[in-house]
């Protein structure tokens, strides 16, 4: 039986007593970002921002970047995380247009509360903020690794939407998707944070980006796996919009039937959930599950020697997590 997931309360814990005040802190910097710029937009901005999830990008920021030295530094480190957690929260907005989609978490989205144009607008609003906030620290750097990994995240998109319906997707193009996609965000945070506290910034990046594609990839695991209540969307819901991900991958090269399928074909979510039940019956999800969990130890593995032991054990803590939180 796999260990349960650490709660997010223990990983914030791990880091020291300085995470937690440092977490408030971004969050009320980002109420107060999304709360900002009046109505319309507030209202929507500030749904989109509460809606955020564990905040796991801000919380690694802050973990790399250990205890900081003096108030200018801490209000460095907030800025930061609240940008990047702004940035993320633009792409699930902007996401959910492109995917016309009715639900995230399990709530409404803002496309199907107020219209494409104002989730678009949404996002915009969010992108920006994030800009201005990083800027306000006065570092290039940080600058430059943010705008890399936005320009990463827009080519993950297009790659993906270009590999739509597409049988001879192959594990490196994947890949290469989630690294993009979603990675490279993780990587922008720990970057960032070396960034501001002069740590070894290219083992921290590699780290994030492991971590990242792990993460991806057990959420494309968990779109076939659900349940629906966990999810807050159906089983492969991937597979109805023409995403190809590593379960469909593997299984299309164990099973004939599987890789002789049109996912156009798929009429409605039943027939979807019956595909999940073919992918799984395959063991692509084990298959799936292992090589993150291999992702996992190597970006272990990729961690600065210089880190203290507090910050190792917390970092390796919250890669362990991710592993376990969808096994």
């Amino acid at each position: 039986m796999e260990d349960a997931a650490p709660e997010t309360g223990e990983l914030v814990a791990a880091g020291g007593e300085h995470i937690a005040p440092l977490l408030k802190a971004v969050e009320e910097r980002l109420q107060t970002e999304a709360a900002g710029y009046g109505a319309p937009l507030q209202q929507f901005g500030e749904a989109t921002v509460a809606a955020g999830g564990k905040r796991l990008r801000p919380l690694l920021l802050l973990l790399c970047a250990g205890p900081p030295q003096g108030d200018s530094q801490r209000a460095e480190l907030v800025r930061a995380g609240a940008g990047i957690e702004l940035i993320h929260s633009a792409t699930l907005v902007h996401d959910d247009v492109l995917d016309r989609a009715d639900l995230r978490r399990g709530k409404p989205t803002v496309v199907s509360l107020a219209g494409r144009d104002a989730a678009i607008s949404t996002g915009d609003l969010l992108f920006a903020r994030a800009f201005a906030l990083i800027t306000e620290s006065g570092d290039p750097q940080s600058v430059q690794l943010l705008s890399n990994a936005c320009s990463a995240l827009a080519r993950g998109e297009l790659l993906q939407r270009a590999d739509s319906w597409n049988s001879a997707v192959t594990l490196e193009r994947y890949l290469e998707r989630c690294e993009l996609k979603t990675a490279s965000l993780f990587a922008a945070a720990c970057a960032i944070a070396a960034s501001i506290t002069d740590e070894p910034q290219l083992q921290l990046a590699s780290f994030g980006r492991r971590v990242g594609v792990a993460f991806q990839l057990l959420d494309d695991v968990l779109d076939v796996s659900g349940p629906a209540e966990r999810t807050g969307k159906h089983r492969g819901t991937d597979l109805l919009d023409g995403t190809i991900t590593l379960p469909l991958i593997i299984a299309r090269e164990k099973d004939p039937a599987i890789a002789a399928l049109d996912l156009r074909s798929l009429n409605g979510a039943s027939e979807a959930g019956l595909l999940c039940d073919q992918i799984a019956a395959t063991g692509a999800l084990e298959e799936s599950r292992a090589y993150a969990l291999a992702l996992v130890d190597e970006a272990k593995q990729a961690l600065p020697i210089e880190l203290d032991d507090r910050r190792r054990g917390s970092l390796e803590l919250v890669a362990n997590s991710i592993v376990a939180r969808y096994c």
